[in-house]
């Protein structure tokens, strides 16, 4: 489980990108606060933060004409099996436009999940 530096998104093969889309809604619903070393720092941040990199990721899937369930566009949809957020459980808070959402998607970061894909076998 892993959440793609934000840089990568336009640029992730379709597989990637659409497991980035089931991380998201695994973690927004019954994996929120669940342990994974690789996510444990999006549980230092309000869940809105996880929405609006979802958000973006959603955005990637609709520029290449893939579709996602509109629920997910919700920032208090948690899935089938989660109740939503009340409007007062989701503080929201936000990034400068462009930046990554979380501060721990930095260039060390970055150069890590270029790492991890080519170890995969894909080069950007």
């Amino acid at each position: 489980m892993r959440l793609w530096h934000d840089h990568l998104l336009p640029k992730l093969p379709r597989p990637q990108l659409l497991g980035q889309h089931r991380e998201c809604c695994a973690l927004r619903g019954d994996g929120w606060r669940k342990k994974h070393k690789t996510v444990n720092y999006v549980f230092s941040y309000s869940p809105y933060r996880l929405y609006l990199y979802h958000m973006k990721v959603m955005n990637e899937m609709k520029r290449r004409g893939y579709k996602n369930d509109p629920l997910w566009e919700n920032p208090l949809y948690r899935g089938k099996t989660c109740p939503p957020y009340k409007n007062e459980q989701l503080i929201r808070t936000c990034n400068n436009e462009g930046e990554p959402v979380y501060p721990e998607h930095n260039q060390e970061y970055l150069q890590e999940c270029i790492k991890n894909l080519e170890e995969k076998g894909i080069n950007l």
